[in-house]
């Protein structure tokens, strides 16, 4: 069996630790972990893990994978795709920091962002633990997205394959630009879905303070939550009342500005993800 040499560049971090115990579980992988923070030299200790040394493990490595914070991306791969060998693979987990041009680059070593969908609303498990999976990576399915930054084809079935392996279980892997996935995240679910369901639960505190019983208000707003989640992706055949539709309408204007849209541009992408990559 052909093994492929990987250097996981902190992999006792939160994001880390998933891909840690997602590549523990596969023997066609020769994986160094690579961490120097105490808590992830903790989380690695607590799996039994060794880690590798940095001088050794990132010139061997067929492929390298930053799991660091966006704010330290840029100056640690300055440090380290220039010890990279010819060849090699370099992966990010985000697409803030290649976006802002902070990621180092080098003509003879690829680059492939890989960044998982987490299990859908809907996704179907035979079991509640697997359900409550919601991260992924454990044992409910989920999709992955990869762009190829720069590289060859090779470089990015080679990125594919290990995504695959680092976000298991995967239902598809979709193959998307750079600038497509910085639309995906951050505009499309963190400036507007997070924020818009950060005012949901806003709202639910809100009732709860003025005396709504709290399970009742959970309950109603969680389960009109998935249905309404449901008509509008078109999980189901159905519409919502003409009231509904009537209130929403109104509302719209009350809660967004006109213009909210322009969040999708990529000049205002540009900018959510410098405010993501700066300290």
């Amino acid at each position: 069996m052909q093994t492929t040499s990987i250097a996981l560049v902190g992999a006792g971090g939160k994001m880390g630790c998933r891909i840690t115990d997602n590549f523990l579980k596969r023997a066609d992988y020769i994986v160094h972990y690579l961490e120097i923070s105490p808590k992830g030299l903790e989380n690695l200790k607590s799996r039994g893990i060794t880690v590798s040394a940095e001088a050794v493990a990132i010139p061997e490595a067929d492929v390298v994978i930053l799991a660091v914070p966006d704010v330290a991306i840029g100056a640690i791969s300055r440090q380290i795709v220039p010890r990279m060998k010819a060849g090699a693979l370099l992966m990010t987990l985000d697409p803030a920091a290649p976006l802002d041009g902070q990621i180092a680059s080098r003509p003879d070593v690829g680059c492939v962002i890989a960044h998982p969908c987490h299990p859908s609303v809907f996704n179907w498990e035979s079991t509640e633990k697997d359900f409550r999976d919601f991260y992924g990576g454990i044992s409910a399915k989920q999709g992955v997205v990869c762009a190829l930054m720069h590289g060859s084809e090779a470089d990015y079935e080679r990125g594919a394959a290990v995504a695959t392996a680092m976000y298991a279980p995967i239902s598809r892997v979709h193959r998307i630009t750079l600038e497509q996935m910085a639309i995906l995240e951050p505009a499309m679910v963190e400036t507007l879905a997070q924020t818009c369901m950060e005012v949901v639960k806003e709202g639910y505190e809100t009732i709860v303070a003025r005396g709504v019983p709290a399970e009742a208000a959970r309950d109603f707003v969680l389960g009109h939550l998935r249905i309404q989640i449901a008509v509008l992706f078109g999980e189901v055949n159905g519409t919502f009342s003409d009231a509904a539709y009537k209130i929403s309408k109104r509302a719209k204007p009350v809660l967004f500005r006109e213009g909210w849209k322009k969040i999708f541009d990529l000049d205002d992408i540009r900018e959510q993800v410098r405010d993501i990559t700066t300290r």
